[in-house]
């Protein structure tokens, strides 16, 4: 199997309010070698932008693999984990679920906003495609290449 690291966020900007425009984004390292994917989720909270980005990257592996999936919020980790339970939002955790069902997973929590450049590039990217309304390619590609080749 190949070992694979995903390291997601979503970002919600509004969240709460009446206009929210959220984006999710997952980055895929393999050998040390990254690709980034990224959705315009529309009127999402920041929960769902973070589910939907575990998703996403997820979803990019065409065959079963060993995963490591490092995102920043203690709800996605901790609910996947089986620590929590899924209260609300159940089709994006039907999504989530479909998605990692052929794969091992390692769920693993990371700090946000504290020097981790991978997932620093990832909430870039969250933020920014929320901002914009749409995935920019180019900018994925410029920000994703500047992690450059890496192992974590």
């Amino acid at each position: 199997m190949k070992e694979v690291t995903i390291v997601c966020d979503g970002s919600s900007l509004g969240n709460g309010k009446g206009n929210p425009r959220a984006a999710a984004v997952a980055v895929l390292g393999y050998k040390g070698y990254w690709r980034g994917f990224g959705e315009y989720l529309g009127a999402a909270t920041n929960q769902q932008a973070e589910i939907a980005a575990a998703a996403i990257g997820l979803e990019k592996l065409s065959e079963p693999c060993k995963v490591k999936v490092l995102s920043d919020s203690r709800y996605v980790v901790e609910t996947m984990t089986g620590k929590f339970r899924k209260k609300t939002n159940h089709d994006w955790w039907a999504r989530i679920d479909k998605a990692a069902a052929k794969h091992q997973i390692k769920w693993e929590w990371v700090k946000g906003h504290n020097g981790h450049e991978i997932q620093e590039v990832v909430d870039t990217l969250a933020r920014k495609t929320a901002e914009l309304g749409r995935i920019d390619d180019a900018m994925f590609d410029e920000l994703v290449a500047e992690i450059g080749v890496k192992e974590i």
